[in-house]
């Protein structure tokens, strides 16, 4: 069987949520998607996903499809079926405690106040696996956050994001090439 990478990335189903702060993890898989030719064309495990190669290694792309909060279900269904350790899996997500435009891996620790991420370290009972976050910023003045990271990005923050998630993107392909360390030599500058 060989090793088996799962690449997921957090945020939202349906089209209210396309180009919102929490989606950048779709949109990081929807780059990988096109950039490693695997179709997300499948459905199950509580979410959409295509399985491919990258450099020899089974990588599967998941969208989790369940609302952010209940992520970790997703995540822990993928997990369990293809048998993978914590530490091959890799999580897209975003970041209100970076500036847009940084992105920062790190191999373990906890969910700060995301709560997709809350998710998954409940489902999993673990915090052992990395993580790729793109930063969002934080939320202006007087902004709820719920509000704030739920609000669209206007059309010159998304071309900074735009820049994110293809790093994102390259950061976790890094990951699954030669293992978080270097990918955090790499991309943590």
């Amino acid at each position: 069987m060989g090793d088996i990478f799962l690449i997921a990335g957090l945020g939202n189903p349906g089209s209210k949520y396309d180009n919102t702060r929490h989606n950048v993890g779709f949109d990081t898989i929807d780059y990988l998607s096109g950039k490693l030719n695997i179709k997300l064309s499948k459905i199950g495990f509580k979410g959409v996903y295509g399985e491919g190669e990258l450099d020899g290694v089974r990588v599967i792309l998941l969208k989790p499809q369940t609302y952010m909060n209940l992520s970790g279900e997703s995540i822990r269904d993928v997990s369990s079926w293809f048998k993978l350790p914590v530490e091959k899996l890799v999580v897209i997500y975003d970041d209100i405690d970076l500036e847009p435009g940084k992105i920062r891996v790190r191999a373990k620790g906890s969910s700060g106040t995301h709560n997709g991420m809350k998710s998954i370290i409940y489902q999993l009972q673990s915090d052992n696996f990395p993580r790729v976050r793109i930063g969002i910023g934080r939320a202006p003045e007087k902004w709820d956050l719920a509000d704030y990271v739920l609000s669209k990005f206007s059309r010159e923050d998304r071309e900074v994001i735009n820049e994110s998630v293809a790093r994102a993107a390259d950061a976790a392909m890094a990951i699954v090439r030669s293992g978080v360390e270097k990918a955090m030599n790499s991309y943590n500058k």
